[in-house]
């Protein structure tokens, strides 16, 4: 079926990036899996690329878009190469939003144009050891100073991805003690300055996959945190967190749609060359109904992402629809890509194959931006049960 969320302007932007990955990334991929982590220099490269600029305002640099569709052609061609720009998606799918949405005129002046640039990295801080989703329980504290200058921050988040190169997090934290009837309450964003006197990097967190993107434990010591760097207003930030949580949950069912498609793709193109027993895989039986189901899963997920995009272009995406596309895709992208691996054989197990890099890299889908149960609870509270 012909595909109609992605215009002309879409199409070039994806031959742009598809040619940057051949030519920046597919070479040196190797080499960034064992290292951990993307270069620094290669956000630089982005930079230049226009790709950190691209929905945020001509007057700060960037391209002034408003859609999201041109994150998700980045998405789909990463996927497609079985590759990742390391940490930088969360640079753009979730800081990007907060800092768009909340920051005051002075702080877009002072933090948007090195953020287009790739000068100044971001990444967000909102999981603690201990709390997982439940972000109301979070125990770092931000404690306003007797002159009103400053915050004291101190605290530790888990998991983070991004935290090994960024310049700024934005650092959830509780400003006021929750209370019985509002366990929700006094939490606020500050946006660190990853230079300051008692901000550490803890452990580079290895993880199952994702091996290109620097996840790490962050901790803070009585860390200074100027007045003007609180993002928004003090005590919001859950609701900010709640209000930015559809996108991206949007831009995770996005990618677990284009890991199912780049698996079918990869597992097609291995069938035909591989011989067992004097045939091609691709000719038994299995191999043909196997891809056939794959291919059949592929479309109903690319459908579901496709009406996810256009009803979020339109501001239009509830946290309801957001929440059945991510568990929608993420299962069936987990049930393809495992399929494809067992079409590889032995060779399926080996890193050396994307197919093995999409199994490892994919499992996270259901696990982070919200888990898969509670996708699950908030379909059902959007039901009425």
């Amino acid at each position: 079926m012909r595909r109609t969320v992605f215009n002309e302007d879409h199409e070039a932007f994806r031959e742009t990036i598809r040619d940057f990955i051949a030519t920046e990334v597919v070479p040196v991929y190797p080499e960034w899996a064992e290292a951990g982590q993307a270069p620094r220099d290669f956000y630089k490269k982005l930079g230049e690329l226009g790709v950190f600029g691209i929905e945020v305002p001509e007057e700060y640099g960037g391209a002034g878009e408003t859609s999201f569709k041109f994150n998700a052609v980045i998405t789909e061609e990463c996927a497609r190469a079985g590759v990742s720009f390391g940490g930088s998606s969360v640079h753009t799918a979730l800081c990007l939003p907060y800092l768009l949405a909340y920051a005051n005129e002075e702080q877009k002046k002072r933090w948007l144009p090195s953020f287009v640039s790739g000068d100044m990295m971001t990444a967000i801080a909102m999981t603690e050891p201990g709390t997982g989703s439940d972000l109301a329980g979070m125990k770092t504290t931000a404690k306003l100073s007797e002159d009103g200058t400053h915050y004291v921050l101190n605290g530790a988040k888990t998991f983070i991805t991004g935290g090994v190169l960024a310049d700024r997090v934005l650092v959830c934290a509780r400003t006021a003690a929750p209370t019985p009837e509002d366990r929700r309450g006094g939490i606020s964003i500050l946006v660190v300055d990853t230079k300051s006197e008692g901000y550490a990097v803890g452990r580079k967190l290895e993880k199952l996959g994702l091996k290109t993107s620097d996840t790490a434990e962050l901790s803070f010591t009585d860390v200074k945190v100027p007045v003007e760097d609180l993002l928004g207003e003090e005590g919001k930030a859950f609701s900010y967190l709640a209000h930015n949580l559809p996108q991206e949950r949007l831009g995770i069912a996005v990618g677990a749609y284009a890991q199912a498609a780049a698996a079918v793709r990869f597992a097609t193109e291995y069938v035909r060359e591989r011989t067992v027993f004097g045939r091609t895989v691709a000719e038994f039986q299995n191999t043909k109904f196997v891809l056939a189901d794959c291919k059949a899963e592929v479309d109903a997920a690319q459908a579901v992402v496709d009406r996810a995009l256009e009803a979020h272009d339109a501001g239009e995406l509830t946290a309801a629809d957001a929440a059945s596309a991510k568990l929608f895709c993420t299962d069936a992208a987990s049930r393809v890509i495992d399929k494809c691996l067992q079409l590889h054989g032995g060779y399926g197990y080996m890193m050396e194959y994307p197919i093995a890099r999409l199994y490892a890299d994919n499992r996270v889908n259901r696990i982070y931006g919200g888990t898969s149960e509670v996708m699950r609870s908030i379909i059902a509270k959007s039901m009425g049960l």
